[in-house]
């Protein structure tokens, strides 16, 4: 009976280090791996390369980075094309991406570090933070000759979970609706992208002037939601988002090249910003372009915008990703509680709907629906940037992936549902 008991206080201790072992590993600093010993094919593998190279060779993409991370290791990080084509520059793994609407789960990430720090609760009204807010309207007829509009009162103020989820009624200058775009550039409200002399507590408080596009939680629109967030932030940490963003989540997770404006030092790696001409020819974007300059990101901006102002190599945002997957844990810092990094990653607009899946607190989130057409499984969460970036990370699989480009318009986004494909075919276990 005595040796029995020793025997299985072995096993017991034997799995206890076993489990230890693991939750270090799958919370340590990111580290390379035979793609082997992650139940990944190095011979499947092979099939992203020849994939980007087609559409490289087809002059449709310019160059792409690309990052497979899979139970915490890193299987697959690659710089394919080139970045200058006239003078055949070759695109690096370090380059730094404008990745735009990436931006706003790190704000989203920044507001609910303060959430737990008790400054606010997910249903309160953003008037109780900024009195603009109290009184919104929303639109009722719209006049396309004039941009004139009447309007009836909001049923119910908006909130700070509305703000997380785009269900406020707050719409986007450039792609959102018609009548909404033509409200806001009556009134010169900024998309986030690529502004330099503004300040985001002026254009927020101007936002608030205006009327939301439905009524608050009947719809999910994306707009500027998080440009309004990151005004919060800022209102709640009282610091700049920039400073709050670079002190409690850039260098806590080591996001060493993470930023709203690059330093000066760094800026030749800002990756080269690709169009196309009238025929879908692709084209190195000229210095401006629809009132954004190529160069933004360089230009020392004092607008800091919480949906669309960051640039980020792909590895950078690796680590963001796999610190949602450990549960708001990497390289022993919890940057949020694993309670917290489930309610951002879980359904949070009920039975509104976003084509086949729902919306988290700042990320999409794939239903079952979801994970029949493409391959991710159920509860993935993801989003992308307007110059061409996708990203998402798969709890079931435990795989992060991500594909970064930078061409607007492009014809051939369908480059990155391909490399989700890709991904999944290449694991053997």
């Amino acid at each position: 009976m005595k040796d029995v008991l020793i025997l299985a206080s072995f096993f017991i201790l034997s799995f206890s280090d076993s489990v230890a072992q693991n939750s270090v590993k799958s919370t340590g600093v990111i580290k390379e791996a035979l793609p082997e010993s992650a139940g990944v094919s190095s011979e499947r593998l092979k099939r992203i390369d020849q994939v980007i190279q087609q559409y490289i060779d087809s002059n449709w993409v310019n160059g792409a980075v690309v990052i497979f991370l899979r139970n915490g290791s890193l299987i697959y990080h690659k710089a394919l094309g080139q970045d200058d084509i006239s003078q055949k520059v070759p695109l690096k793994k370090d380059a730094i991406f404008r990745i735009a609407s990436q931006t706003k789960a790190i704000t989203s990430l920044a507001a609910m570090i303060l959430y737990e720090e008790g400054k606010f609760l997910l249903d309160d009204p953003v008037s109780k933070y900024l009195p603009e807010y109290k009184s919104l309207r929303v639109l009722e007829k719209f006049n396309e000759t004039d941009s004139g509009y009447t309007t009836v009162p909001a049923k119910r103020q908006i909130t700070i979970r509305d703000l997380l989820t785009h269900t406020s009624g707050i719409d986007y200058p450039s792609i959102g609706s018609k009548a909404m775009r033509a409200i806001y550039a009556k009134a010169d409200v900024p998309s986030g992208i690529g502004i330099l002399n503004r300040l985001l507590a002026t254009e927020m408080k101007k936002l608030a002037a205006l009327p939301l596009a439905h009524q608050p939680g009947e719809k999910f629109t994306y707009g500027l939601n998080t440009d309004l967030l990151g005004y919060l932030v800022e209102i709640w940490s009282g610091t700049s988002l920039d400073k709050f963003l670079e002190q409690r989540i850039f260098e806590p997770l080591g996001m060493k090249d993470t930023y709203f404006n690059i330093p000066k030092e760094k800026q030749h790696r800002l990756a080269t910003l690709y169009t196309e001409d009238s025929l879908h020819h692709l084209q190195k974007s000229p210095e401006r372009q629809r009132g954004l300059y190529a160069d933004y990101p360089n230009r020392n901006s004092t607008y800091f915008s919480g949906g669309a102002g960051l640039s980020s190599t792909a590895y950078d945002y690796a680590i963001f990703l796999q610190m949602m997957l450990n549960g708001g844990r990497y390289n022993g810092i919890q940057i949020i509680s694993r309670a917290t990094a489930r309610m951002m990653t879980m359904n949070q607009v009920g039975d509104l709907n976003m084509g086949t899946n729902k919306f988290g607190l700042g990320f999409e989130i794939n239903t079952l629906k979801g994970s029949a057409q493409f391959p991710m499984s159920e509860g993935s969460f993801s989003w992308g940037g307007y110059f061409s970036t996708t990203y998402w990370a798969d709890p079931t699989e435990k795989i992060v992936g991500q594909i970064m480009t930078q061409v607007t318009p492009n014809s051939h986004g369908e480059l990155a549902n391909k490399f989700k494909v890709l991904i999944y075919q290449s694991l053997i276990n």
